[in-house]
């Protein structure tokens, strides 16, 4: 099997910006991803691009070749959904094909537009990746999901509100000077724990914004960078994927993810590493809580363990295991079809050092990106290495 390498990234600003359509958003940020890559759209031999709620924001369905007209990309092209984690889904089809030698150049991505539809119709918009029959009708929302998760945690290993507080904060912090992030400005513990509820435990502080926004990546095969002398430091060396019940009732556990689990342990094994070989994280922290738990599920912490993590200092850019250091979707937005692979596209700026944060990982090769969709009923790990000194 041949490697796949990252030849080029974009990602556009995730923020407000209703007036903006995604085909316009994803245009923006595969021309960057080209401009990166230094790879002709000619080359391109599929387009494989994440989307959730197209129809519902923009009532557009049939998004894939919608989108491979925007890249200025003539290829088949194919949306892939599953939930915040469709664009890690389609990674996952497009490093499949890559290294089976199928196709030597794909255009892997996704978008969201979802401030134009107000907070209200976002949450409404973003429910439908939970059960409709027994969760959306009873009036959950994710906020509410998340808490019974947050509160089942505190209940069965401890912790409590200030531990999720420093997550947070630290994820803020991280932000500041990421010109891409929705939010670029510190916060406090005490700003955390004084917010208003969204749903107890949880505070509006501890809840990623609804954002709008738009991520690319140039997958190449490492036979087509040598032939094309495409500098592509940066490769996709593992890929896991797992799933778990939809509903939170029908699962065994509410304060651990083994969706989580499985896609983690396949990414290991299929990248030859374990937990100890990473240098930092990526996680999909929709909540606070998301964090801890993709940390313990991920063999980072023991269970229970997890949740003083960044009040210790072990997951800030000065700890030993550095974790969303592009803000994650805490502070640098979570528009959710863009999610998964604008992750991947954070991690390899901060390998190739052109991330301004790669200095807190300048002997770094390994970076992980775990995306989540619904209440992590389905998960996508990715190992992204240096592979070219």
């Amino acid at each position: 099997m041949t490697e796949v390498r990252i030849a080029g990234v974009g990602v556009t600003e995730f923020g407000n910006a209703p007036e903006r359509t995604g085909r316009d958003l994803f245009g923006d940020a595969s021309d960057d991803a080209f401009a990166d890559a230094g790879v002709s759209r000619s080359d391109v031999e599929s387009l494989r691009y994440g989307n959730f709620m197209g129809e519902l924001a923009e009532r557009q369905g049939h998004q894939g070749p919608l989108m491979a007209e925007a890249a200025g990309v003539r290829a088949p092209a194919t949306r892939y959904e599953s939930a915040c984690a469709s664009s890690s889904a389609a990674l996952r089809s497009a490093v499949r094909d890559v290294r089976n030698g199928e196709e030597d150049v794909v255009l892997v991505g996704g978008a969201e537009r979802m401030t134009n539809l107000g907070t209200a119709g976002a949450t409404e918009a973003l429910a439908i990746a939970a059960d409709e029959l027994w969760e959306v009708r009873q009036g959950v929302t994710f906020p509410g999901a998340y808490a019974l998760m947050a509160q089942a945690y505190f209940d069965e290993y401890g912790g409590d509100r200030d531990d999720l507080a420093h997550v947070a904060v630290k994820n803020h912090e991280h932000a500041i000077g990421n010109e891409l992030a929705h939010y670029q400005d510190p916060i406090s513990v005490d700003d955390v724990l004084e917010a208003p509820p969204v749903s107890e435990p949880l505070g509006l502080y501890d809840s990623c914004p609804i954002s709008d926004g738009a991520s690319a990546l140039v997958l190449v095969s490492e036979a087509y960078a040598e032939a094309n002398d495409v500098d592509a430091p940066v490769a996709v060396t593992g890929s896991g994927q797992g799933g778990d019940d939809m509903a939170l009732q029908d699962r065994e556990y509410l304060a651990r993810t083994p969706a989580t689990n499985s896609a983690a342990k396949e990414a290991y094994e299929d990248a030859g590493i374990g937990p100890g070989d990473v240098d930092f994280v990526e996680v999909h922290d929709c909540f606070t809580i998301a964090e801890v738990l993709a940390l313990e599920s991920m063999g980072f912490y023991e269970t229970g363990e997890g949740i003083g993590a960044a009040r210790r200092g072990e997951t800030t850019a000065e700890g030993d295991l550095p974790v969303n250091l592009s803000g994650g979707l805490k502070a640098k937005g979570h528009p959710v079809g863009a999610t998964g692979t604008a992750q991947v596209a954070e991690i390899t700026k901060l390998l190739r050092g052109d991330h301004v944060n790669s200095d807190a990982v300048a002997d770094g090769t390994v970076g992980l990106a775990h995306n989540a969709g619904g209440t992590v009923a389905s998960c996508l790990v990715h190992v992204v290495e240096e592979v070219v000194a």
